[in-house]
């Protein structure tokens, strides 16, 4: 037997020791009033050793543990960040002090009511005074120092990826700023939020190529979107709406790379009595918000390229920048003339 075998075993074992017991491994309610972040914040100037008699109650999954005999140590990582759990002898109740030596692994998720204290090396912890199991983890946790190394591992067990690497759960975060940025910003400006239809009868608005599929209930051939309701949202403007614009998803059944997914999310706007000046101008006030909103700087990198958004923006005519970094004169070339020149 492996040692994934004996440790899921071993783990199956506890749930069917304390189900005996009459603890349910998997209750569906926790009530708690602090998170990780808060309490490092508030926290940040106890003194070292220092020991509070404020009560706090956090859940969340434990990381990491370490068993020193009359004392123990686990790191707690809830939505907000991560805390440090200490179950001492003599400090926590010999109830709750057993339970989480015997029955707490790595992966587990708890909910810990205690008091907040700093610990002999400066670390900011909680006294477990009461503590309930909330979700035994069955699978051990991918290995502390390596995690998951395979690329595409990775993608399809993204929840393990955003688990164990807090750099890939901040991108998480900062993309959902970055497209509610977008949309306080334009809703700021006076524009409307509009949904429009993502099943189309006809795949209108650009050129790119399709996804098809079959709507059994009419007995037609439909298609997946491949621009964000551009002819719905001129329909719109027909019937009176002078400004609207749209989040949502993508479908476009074409290549693959870095910068391109067969379906992504999207924003697109339409304006009325305005032009095409305008809306670069408008372009430009939201990246520099949504910069600003998002990681806080106009400067960045990316792929190797120094972005600063501060600078001047300048306005190049895209036809004659193709043609001279390409050759191919885009209002004379046909398709097989592209293809060719893309591969």
């Amino acid at each position: 037997m492996g040692r994934e075998e004996q440790i899921v075993d071993s783990r199956i074992k506890k749930v069917e020791e304390l189900r005996k017991l009459g603890i349910n491994p998997y209750p569906n309610k926790y009530e708690f009033k602090n998170n990780s972040l808060e309490l490092q914040e508030k926290y940040k100037k106890l003194k070292k050793e220092g020991k509070t008699k404020d009560k706090v109650s956090v859940a969340g999954r434990i990381m990491i543990k370490r068993d020193l005999g009359k004392i123990s140590f686990a790191t707690l990582q809830d939505s907000s960040g991560r805390i440090q759990l200490v179950s001492q002898d003599g400090e926590t109740g010999k109830k709750d002090f057993d339970f989480f030596k015997k029955y707490i692994d790595s992966g587990d998720f708890v909910g810990v009511e205690g008091l907040v204290i700093r610990t002999k090396t400066n670390e900011l912890s909680i006294l477990i005074k009461k503590i309930e199991l909330l979700t035994k983890s069955i699978l051990p946790l991918p290995e502390k120092f390596h995690g998951l190394q395979d690329e595409e591992e990775k993608f399809r067990k993204r929840y393990l990826d955003i688990l164990m690497n807090p750099e890939v759960k901040e991108l998480f975060i900062k993309k959902a700023k970055f497209w509610g940025t977008i949309r306080n910003f334009m809703i700021e400006k006076g524009f409307l939020e509009v949904e429009t239809p993502v099943l189309e009868t006809s795949a209108g608005g650009a050129a790119a190529t399709p996804f098809k599929t079959h709507h059994n209930a009419l007995d037609i051939d439909v298609y997946l979107r491949i621009s964000q309701g551009e002819l719905w949202q001129k329909k719109l403007m027909v019937a009176g709406y002078g400004k609207t614009f749209e989040i949502g998803r993508l479908f476009r059944n074409e290549g693959m790379d870095m910068e391109h997914l067969q379906d992504y999310t999207s924003m697109e706007f339409y304006w009325g009595y305005a032009s095409y000046l305008d809306g670069m101008k408008l372009v430009e006030e939201m990246y520099k918000k949504v910069a600003k909103e998002t990681i806080n700087s106009l400067k960045f990198e990316t792929h190797g390229y120094k972005v600063d958004l501060g600078k001047k923006w300048e306005i190049y005519e895209y036809d004659s920048l193709i043609k001279k970094h390409t050759g191919i004169d885009i209002w004379k070339a046909e398709d097989k003339d592209i293809k060719r020149k893309s591969n």
